[in-house]
């Protein structure tokens, strides 16, 4: 009987259903293979995958094992069919945590309790161990007292990591995270990521078929050695992908809407109002379509800018005296003249990495060609390369600096001795 593997829709999950004594039969090295990307699972009575979404390796392993394709089985739930049944088992996960945080806390008070018993006894403390039957037999009462004290405590720990998983699974159960704007809008921002590049595969696949169908031809051995047959089973699987996302960009965008959608957007957000982001105060530098470009307002971290989705706005109000449509323009000057040295310093010294010549002056820029440096020197007119750039005369953000920048670094103007 040929073996077959089978992708179940409804877990997303990829089914190896093979007897005991063919399980048996395999050699210590298959198992490890099947175990390193499958578990046992007695409800499907079958191997199933431990991926979901990229099973290369379980096809791998199957395939070596000598299973082929057997298509699926079932349907694939939507995503909030899939949201609903991660809560019910967050829910079944709950009562059990909280059991295992019990059962490790009487452990631990069980383990405590001959040391407690103890307490305010500062002989059985302090009491020296004397080298005879009596001192012996003290020491090793004490120190089996004393060891299960301590073992007292990992069972303490253990409780408490299991009222964490406890409190996990609630919030699981619960739907927090789908009261949560900044999740929200994280997840939007994924999904629609996820849409655009099946959108693209599938127009790519579109492409191979109508190419194969029609004896064009197409210059790539690898696609040439698969089937017209492979790459429509792709579309149809890229197909079935699309069709879950867009069905969850739809649930995550109306859960969205339910908790107010986006309050703040570029049209009520301008340049010099304050927001508060994750608790503070910042200044905005900028409202872009997606993002909004901040500044803190406390003098000692203002030069941290930042990018945050509107999402993440959490109140906002308007400075004292600000007018809305005054808008402070600010005219910066080219501080440079035609045959001025530019040199980018390493970072907290006086010494030259390279060196620039100033060939040519605009109003916003200047044209530079790089120059030899000799003994911590730029030397004027020697330049080792023909290339010339062009550079943006600009404002630092983050001081008071005015001049052009090489690859992120700052050039400052050369000062001859």
């Amino acid at each position: 009987m040929e073996k077959t593997y089978i992708l179940n829709k409804e877990t997303q999950k990829i089914e190896l259903h093979f007897s005991k004594s063919e399980y048996q039969a395999l050699s210590d090295s298959e198992k490890r293979e099947l175990k390193s990307t499958y578990l046992f699972s007695g409800k499907a009575q079958a191997w199933v995958s431990r991926s979901t979404n990229n099973h290369y390796s379980a096809l791998r392993v199957a395939e070596k094992l000598g299973f082929t394709n057997g298509g699926s089985i079932g349907e694939r739930l939507s995503y909030e069919e899939e949201l609903n049944r991660k809560a019910e088992k967050a829910e079944n996960r709950i009562e059990r945590y909280e059991q295992y945080a019990e059962n490790a806390e009487q452990r631990a008070e069980g383990l405590q309790k001959a040391f407690n018993s103890h307490r305010g006894d500062i002989a059985f403390l302090t009491q020296p161990i004397y080298n005879n039957a009596g001192g012996r037999a003290f020491k090793n009462y004490k120190d089996k007292i004393m060891n299960r004290y301590e073992k007292g405590f990992e069972e303490y720990r253990k409780s408490e990591y299991f009222k964490n998983k406890a409190i996990t699974a609630g919030e699981t159960a619960n739907m927090e995270q789908l009261k949560d704007k900044v999740y929200l809008n994280n997840r939007i921002k994924e999904c629609n990521s996820a849409i655009k590049k099946l959108e693209e595969s599938i127009i790519r696949y579109e492409d191979i078929i109508y190419k194969k169908q029609n004896n064009i031809e197409i210059k790539n051995s690898f696609i040439n050695e698969k089937s017209i047959e492979d790459y429509q089973g792709y579309l149809q699987n890229t197909l079935e992908k699309m069709e879950y996302e867009l069905d969850k960009l739809a649930f995550l965008e109306n859960k969205f809407d339910e908790i107010g959608g986006n309050k703040y957007n570029k049209e009520n957000i301008k340049t010099g109002y304050l927001v508060k982001i994750r608790g503070t105060w910042e200044t905005v530098l900028k409202a872009n379509k997606i993002t909004v470009e901040t500044q803190p307002i406390q003098e000692n971290i203002k030069m941290f800018i930042m990018k945050h989705p509107y999402a993440e706005i959490q109140d906002m109000k308007i400075p004292e005296g600000f007018k809305e449509n005054e808008k402070k323009i600010e005219t910066i000057e080219n501080p440079y003249k035609v045959n001025d040295i530019l040199i980018h310093n390493a970072i907290g010294s006086d010494y030259v990495i390279t060196a620039y010549q100033v060939l040519k002056t605009t109003a916003k820029g200047v044209t530079l060609q790089k120059i030899k440096v000799e003994d911590n020197k730029p030397i004027r007119d020697n330049f080792i390369s023909d290339k010339t750039m062009q550079k943006k005369i600009v404002k630092s953000k983050y001081s008071d600096f005015i001049g052009c920048y090489d690859n992120g670094w700052q050039l400052n103007l050369y000062k001859e001795a």
